[in-house]
């Protein structure tokens, strides 16, 4: 499955319908390297190193907290490694939010790593709900 990071919230529910976990696994590592890639190119200064890394940090986090998720004992367990993944994926969300309003040299390419955190956010937070349905429904 090819990821466009300009696709809409409707694009991404049609794309749901046939997503399959290797898919989002794919799509969460395609995003953390851009934002890794996005982090090699900002410019010099003490405040972007702050930035660099914070975003690091968080972006690598929801995708090595996502494989957690993949390989949980159980599904409270599940639902815990996903709340980090949230967590995780929204404070990404603030730090490209700051670089937005700081950095008009690459805004393209946050605006549209901001788009994809989001529909990510979206995604997890779905899977929360998802997974808790089916935890009570037993």
């Amino acid at each position: 499955m090819n990821f466009d990071f300009r696709c809409t919230i409707s694009d991404l529910r049609t794309k749901l319908n046939t997503m399959d976990k290797n898919d989002l696994i794919k799509r969460i590592k395609i995003f953390v390297i851009s934002v890794l890639r996005l982090c090699e190119k900002l410019p010099k200064s003490e405040i972007n190193n702050v930035l660099r890394n914070q975003l690091v940090r968080c972006a690598t986090s929801v995708g090595a907290n996502h494989r957690a998720a993949c390989r949980a004992k159980s599904m409270a367990d599940f639902i815990n490694k996903l709340k980090i993944v949230e967590v995780e994926a929204d404070e990404t969300i603030y730090f490209l939010e700051l670089l937005e309003e700081l950095d008009t040299k690459n805004i393209n390419e946050i605006e549209k790593l901001h788009l994809e955190a989001n529909e990510l956010l979206s995604i997890i937070v779905a899977s929360i709900k998802t997974a808790r349905n089916n935890q009570l429904a037993k």
